[in-house]
């Protein structure tokens, strides 16, 4: 079993990762925050946009290659595809990358698509920029602080468009401004139901 968990910034990602993993006897692999480049990013993100996609593709393929090949019940917290559809889209789109950039950060992205299994069952998290901004802060990371609204809502649209046009997978879809899964244990009971009602099929 390998479900991964999708979603914007502050959408909860980390949290449905450690109730299902314990939940469910899986081992989490949790997203690696601690990115040399993401201070930098966020206080100049046309410079250093590249550096840090990159830097969370190459984490999320050694991490994805790792944890598979330890086999057995796997939780993963995000996943390399929203690196590509996601995120370095959004920068590129938004004048933060440059083609040259993209194109080649792109290129590397299919090629390692090859080596990593797709996820039995993807978990989307969908929020809304509220919901978003009031979790970012409740968690308090400084370096989000800064995080407007304009650019989650370019997030979530790009997630939008993944899920419904780009995703060949099969996708669960937990609406967040309607499921306390972390304070309603009955939310994370549904989710669970859901989990194991689709990966039965």
């Amino acid at each position: 079993m390998y479900i991964a968990i999708a979603g914007n910034i502050g959408s909860g990602k980390t949290s449905l990762t450690e109730i299902l993993a314990e939940r469910l006897g899986a081992t989490a692999h949790y997203e690696n925050v601690d990115n040399p480049y993401i201070s930098d990013f966020y206080d100049d993100m046309n410079r250093w946009s590249f550096h840090l996609q990159i830097s969370f593709l190459g984490s999320r393929i050694e991490q994805a290659i790792k944890a598979l090949g330890q086999g057995g019940r796997l939780i993963q917290d995000r996943t390399i595809y929203e690196d590509a559809y996601i995120f370095a889209q959004n920068l590129y789109e938004m004048g933060l990358m440059t083609s040259r950039d993209f194109e080649t950060y792109m290129n590397i992205f299919k090629l390692s698509t090859g080596l990593i299994q797709r996820p039995n069952l993807l978990i989307y998290l969908k929020a809304s920029v509220d919901t978003l901004i009031e979790q970012i802060h409740r968690r308090g990371r400084s370096y989000e602080m800064s995080i407007d609204r304009e650019y989650l809502e370019r997030l979530n649209q790009k997630y939008e468009n993944w899920v419904e046009n780009i995703y060949e997978g099969e996708v669960l879809v937990v609406d967040v401004d309607n499921c306390d899964f972390v304070n309603n244990p009955e939310d994370a009971d549904r989710i669970i139901e859901q989990i194991n009602s689709r990966l039965i099929k």
